[in-house]
């Protein structure tokens, strides 16, 4: 196995020059150009861009064997579970709708994969500049710190979060989630970054989080959760050979006994 501790250094050092870019292209004169992709339904900006680049070829340099699955320039990889060769999964900019606006919660997510297992996994917002990070079996920690879920057990005063998709053709069943999460929970926030509400139910500022993601949207983010002691899992069976790791429908993270809590409301809601 590759040296976990350079690949983590490595990553947080790539992350920081990643968040400076982010940070840099945001300020500048008429900020970030953008456009949308996906049938015109999918923000991207040129910092997404260049941030990707920036990341990619960093790894290329470093670890040339390694391959790499990006959202920007490489989110063609297939069955991932399968794959023996080492894997870093990343999203330059998680929350860019967030960032296009300039709203302070977006991050640069990286996650390192060996034998189809997150090993690594490095969660960076440069606007508050708020490190999350952990190894396989080593913890989580922010900026240093170790973090842990909260302690909450009654759901009703569990705060959750959730966001929606760029296609908004089929909303109904999202509607009904949140109306009885709402309805049972003590409230929501719509924070608009999946990688940084995860680390948040990481470290205690959020309860549960629930959402349809995209895979660099979670997969160094659902390391750090679980470090920090979250349960993090799906509400609805996951297609038989597909791997929990990385199926990317109806995810569920939070404390280990929110968890069945939540998971009744949000089935109880799909089946109505």
């Amino acid at each position: 196995m590759t040296d976990i501790k350079h690949i983590l250094l490595f990553s947080q050092s790539i992350a920081r020059e990643a968040g400076a870019l982010m940070v840099s292209e945001l300020r500048k004169q008429g900020g970030p150009t953008k456009h949308y992709k996906f049938e015109g339904t999918e923000l991207v900006t040129e910092a997404d861009i260049k941030v990707d680049k920036l990341i990619c070829d960093a790894i290329r340099r470093n670890f040339p064997g390694h391959f790499i699955l990006a959202e920007e320039s490489a989110p063609d990889l297939a069955d991932l579970s399968q794959l023996q060769e080492p894997l870093w999964i990343l999203d330059p900019i998680d929350g860019t709708v967030n960032y296009a606006h300039d709203h302070a919660q977006s991050a640069v997510s990286i996650a390192y994969v060996e034998a189809g297992q997150i090993q690594c996994g490095v969660v960076f917002n440069p606007f508050t500049d708020e490190m999350f990070y952990a190894c396989a079996g080593q913890g989580a920690f922010l900026n240093g710190l170790p973090i842990s879920v909260a302690q909450k057990t009654g759901i009703r005063r569990a705060l959750f979060a959730t966001g929606f998709p760029y296609e908004k053709s089929d909303m109904a069943p999202l509607v009904k989630r949140l109306g009885v999460m709402l309805s049972n929970c003590a409230d929501l926030r719509r924070l608009g970054s999946a990688a940084l509400d995860i680390c948040w139910v990481a470290m205690g500022r959020l309860d549960i989080y629930y959402e349809n993601l995209s895979i660099w949207d979670f997969a160094a983010a659902q390391l750090i959760a679980k470090e920090a002691g979250a349960r993090y899992g799906h509400f609805q069976p996951v297609p038989e050979g597909v791997s929990p790791v990385f199926h990317n429908k109806n995810i569920l993270v939070s404390n280990p006994v929110l968890f069945d809590q939540a998971l009744v409301l949000l089935q109880q809601a799909d089946r109505s």
